[in-house]
């Protein structure tokens, strides 16, 4: 059964809802709107963190609904930012999180959605995100 009757919107539909069960399920709750947060805040703060080529390459691995997600309000002149420290790359993810009664912790939200992304995107291309990231940032793909 279809949900759309397009196959294109149906299949990037099915992909998104597997992406948030599984930060869902990273995060230990059933609130699918606190999932989705967690992933549009971290994959926005990492994509601002990339070079335009990198954030590019990155980009086309990912469902296409989490991708429009991904490059909402995109502006690639100012990329990549100069955050050097976890603190502050989990501070731009945290300020996602202000219009929630109990927000998620920036630090346990950013490593659901790295896991996730895990599951899903090749090695390679994580590898490459990884390698242009300070080393306080890519520990926070390490689980």
């Amino acid at each position: 059964m279809t949900m759309t009757g397009f196959d294109v919107f149906d299949r990037t539909l099915h992909k998104t809802n597997v992406w948030l069960k599984e930060i869902m399920a990273e995060l230990g709750t059933e609130d699918r709107h606190r999932a989705y947060t967690a992933l549009r805040a971290t994959l926005q703060s990492l994509r601002d963190r990339l070079t335009v080529e990198e954030a590019a390459e990155f980009g086309a691995q990912l469902p296409l609904l989490v991708r429009g997600i991904y490059y909402e309000a995109w502006n690639p002149t100012r990329n990549p930012l100069k955050e050097r420290h976890k603190r502050d790359f989990l501070a731009r993810v945290g300020s996602h999180f202000t219009d929630q009664a109990a927000p998620l912790d920036p630090e346990i939200a950013a490593r659901a959605v790295f896991n996730v992304i895990s599951n899903h995107v090749s090695q390679g291309e994580i590898e490459d995100v990884k390698h242009l990231l300070p080393e306080e940032l890519r520990e926070l793909w390490n689980g």
